[in-house]
């Protein structure tokens, strides 16, 4: 009899093979694509469609080759099902590796002894580059155990296994879970499309790993309909966009564009620093009505006659044309900037009859002098009248959402007016100078695009653009042209085609247009309209009323799975619940999926955390622990001017357990930096920056203060306690609501004294 473990690798050779061949061929495709020419536009597009397909094709295989089968299924007929990061087939179109997205692959991850979907045996199989190195199973069918299976334990599939990762070192980054699904995750990494998901977990719950998993899924089954579109990932910062940027192209998708609220306006990135407080008040709904006000206010009606003069003609406009003008261009319908060219005509217009009225009176009394042509040639010099144009300008202002909000925020009587429900106070946190921007502002330009409308400096970009192609393109057909042979008989009529002779220049450029070569990711960035198939938004709890405006925008299907924890919302504007952060944007149309199961936080750990947690809501509970370390967390009373080179001492040695991070309050942040210093093993960051991140150990350093400084201290806590997969720290003075914690070690007080680490 073969040993199980060769057995697998003659089938992972296998895999291996059909992987290399497939590769093959889709190259080989791919070169015959892009060496195929063709002058028709259509059949242009079409090439570099299937160009695109083709290296999205290359992209999903080169990215499977590590870790390629992990799992196998036996079932009661006798059938065998190898589970994968991808599905592969032979030359006759039968199938030899499941991809773990299909349906036949769901076993795998729900299967239990008491219920095993016809599955007798569940085969974890672990792999080194392209070597099986062992192999775990699960006997699901009791009255056929097999000999030296093991027997499911704790409801976990794969416990193992799964232990074995939880165990495993952190990398700095995030790690696939394909291989360690399970059955609560499962089912919600494979709901439905349509609607929106609401995801609430506690710490170590694996939500931002299920929303990874879950785009994955989503893009595999509804492939056709997101792969144009795409699916937009909001994350919580862009430390944790980096933690988790290669899940998605490990499991073979690239069709994703991650970002931060801060980063979903085009071609601005907002890294203002900003008060608690001001971001609080420009997260609110009510600044939905001040924008509108705001741009109101601008479409000016003066309270008396003003007077403009053309050609030395003194021209006086009244109030009441202006507001005449005004309710016409506002019953339109259309934005700001688009409604300014029906107002500036009807101002002209009266302009040009007043204009009209004197200089071609007749000076008997009768009638007018001038004809039509005349009328029109008056109207040019009506709208060519600078003085004209600067009244236009101040009576309907062709404005860009920059310009609205700068104006609005360096005028006390702008914000006065137009945010007249705000508190004196709240307006003080809105008034600034500048034109640099915070992550709070960014839904505040999404708003005032929408009202506004174009400004024209897209368009005027775009003609410029245009106008550089196709003269790069001429110059290219000159060379082209003037570096041919003229080694010819001047009297024979030459039959030599030249490169004018087959296009000309704005044809050239045309063609390099239609190759637009960009990923989805970099077009949706681009693009302010651009509305996705999906969206996935992390430590969705933290988001304002403004900030989930914006996003609701790029999803107008509302196709959205939003995953969060309310027991950790630090942000002053977010939600303490999902009805009270979801209602004033989606009403009651989401559903709610709860994770209960922490992976990630030992239960010694959570000990702790759950008396932060009691604190914060006294009726919620916190996630089970699904494994122990034997490693309480311990505390040191460090006095603050010693804590930075303590801390720098003790982070130094928690490195020998992997990947450690430092999490202390806003005011130590830069102390604790300067002490530590550079280093890839040790990361120093406030609450904010270590939202859904984890490390191995983590040190919590000055917990007094993160209460103090945050708005919501205790849930900053209960977040800073909870980062870690082996081993926590304290560090400094302990608030009340960890002082009487019995879940502390109880090593000697002299363990780490701050006097004797130091000395050495």
């Amino acid at each position: 009899m073969q040993n199980p473990v060769q057995d697998e690798q003659d089938h992972l050779a296998t895999f291996y093979a059909t992987l290399d061949r497939e590769r093959e061929r889709t190259d080989g495709r791919l070169r015959d694509e892009q060496v195929a020419g063709t002058r028709n536009r259509q059949a242009l597009h079409q090439r570099d469609g299937r160009i695109r397909d083709l290296n999205a094709r290359l992209a999903r295989l080169n990215a499977a080759e590590e870790g390629l089968c992990f799992g196998r299924l036996d079932d009661e007929a006798g059938e065998v099902l190898h589970i994968g990061r991808i599905g592969l087939h032979d030359d006759d179109y039968e199938p030899l590796l499941v991809d773990w997205r299909a349906p036949a692959a769901r076993p795998f991850y729900i299967a239990t002894a008491v219920e095993n979907h016809g599955v007798i045996r569940r085969r974890h199989i672990q792999t080194r580059l392209r070597k099986v190195v062992d192999i775990q199973d699960e006997q699901l069918d009791l009255d056929r155990t097999a000999p030296g299976a093991s027997q499911p334990g704790r409801g976990v599939v794969g416990e193992e296994i799964l232990l074995s990762a939880l165990n495993t070192k952190r990398t700095g980054t995030m790690e696939s879970i394909v291989r360690t699904i399970q059955a609560d995750q499962d089912r919600i990494i494979r709901s439905e499309l349509a609607g929106i998901l609401v995801v609430q977990g506690g710490p170590g719950t694996g939500k931002t790993a299920i929303a990874l998993h879950r785009a994955a899924f989503l893009l595999y089954t509804h492939r056709d309909q997101l792969e144009k579109r795409g699916i937009l990932v909001v994350g919580p910062n862009s430390t944790f966009l980096k933690y988790i940027g290669q899940v998605l192209p490990s499991l073979g998708e690239d069709g994703v564009r991650l970002v931060t609220v801060a980063e979903l306006y085009p071609d601005l990135i907002a890294t203002r620093p900003e008060s608690p407080e001001a971001a609080e008040v420009k997260g609110r709904a009510a600044m939905a009505n001040v924008i509108e006000k705001a741009v109101a206010d601008r479409q000016w009606l003066p309270a008396e006659p003003i007077e403009v003069t053309v050609d030395r003609t003194v021209l006086r406009l009244d109030s009441s044309v202006c507001g005449d003008a005004r309710a016409r261009a506002r019953a339109r319908g259309l934005t700001h900037n688009q409604a300014r060219p029906f107002f500036g005509k009807d101002i002209i217009d009266a302009l040009t009859c007043q204009y009209a009225d004197i200089i071609g009176a007749d000076p008997l009394g009768g009638e007018n002098l001038l004809d039509e042509y005349d009328l029109e040639e008056l109207r040019k010099e009506v709208v060519a009248e600078p003085a004209v144009k600067n009244l236009l300008q101040r009576l309907w202002p062709l404005l860009s959402p920059q310009d609205l909000l700068v104006d609005l925020y360096g005028d006390e009587e702008r914000l006065a007016t137009a945010a007249p429900q705000l508190s004196p106070l709240d307006r003080e946190h809105l008034l600034r100078y500048g034109d640099d921007w915070s992550p709070a502002d960014v839904p505040l330009l999404d708003e005032a695009a929408e009202l506004l409308g174009d400004d024209g400096r897209d368009a005027a970009r775009e003609r410029a653009d245009r106008a550089r192609a196709i003269a790069y393109a001429q110059g290219s057909l000159d060379v082209l042209t003037g570096s041919g042979s003229t080694d010819f008989d001047e009297d024979e009529e030459s039959e030599v085609l030249t490169a004018k002779d087959l296009l000309d220049a704005e044809s050239l450029a045309a063609r390099y247009e239609a190759d637009d070569d960009r990923t989805l990711a970099d077009r949706a960035a681009a693009d302010r309209r651009w509305t996705y198939g999906h969206v996935i938004v992390d430590e969705a709890q933290e988001l304002s009323p403004m900030a989930w405006r914006a996003i609701a925008r790029r999803c107008p299907l509302r196709s959205m799975t939003l995953v969060g924890d309310v027991a950790q919302t630090g942000a002053a504007g977010g939600g303490t619940s999902w009805q009270q952060a979801l209602v004033q944007t989606f009403g009651d149309r989401w559903r709610l999926a709860e994770l209960t199961m922490n992976y990630r936080t030992p239960a010694e750990v959570m000990d702790l955390a759950g008396h932060v947690l009691s604190e914060v809501d006294p009726a919620a509970k916190a996630p089970e622990s699904v494994r122990s370390t034997g490693v309480k967390p311990w505390h040191e009373e460090v006095p603050p001017a010693d804590q930075a080179q303590y801390v720098s001492k003790v982070a130094r040695e928690e490195v020998q357990h992997g990947q450690v991070g430092v999490i202390t309050s806003r005011s130590r942040l830069e102390l604790v930096q300067e002490a530590i210093g550079g280093g890839d093993d040790i990361t120093v960051l406030t609450v904010a920056g270590a939202k859904g991140l984890e490390f191995d150990s983590v040190l919590v350093v000055d917990p007094d203060g993160i209460l103090i400084e945050s708005p919501r201290g205790l849930r900053d806590l209960y977040v800073a306690l909870t980062r870690c997969t082996q081993r926590l720290g304290v560090i400094g003075p302990l608030p009340p609501v960890l002082r009487d914690a019995p879940a502390w070690d109880d090593r000697t007080a002299g363990t780490h004294q701050p006097g004797s680490d130091l000395a050495g």
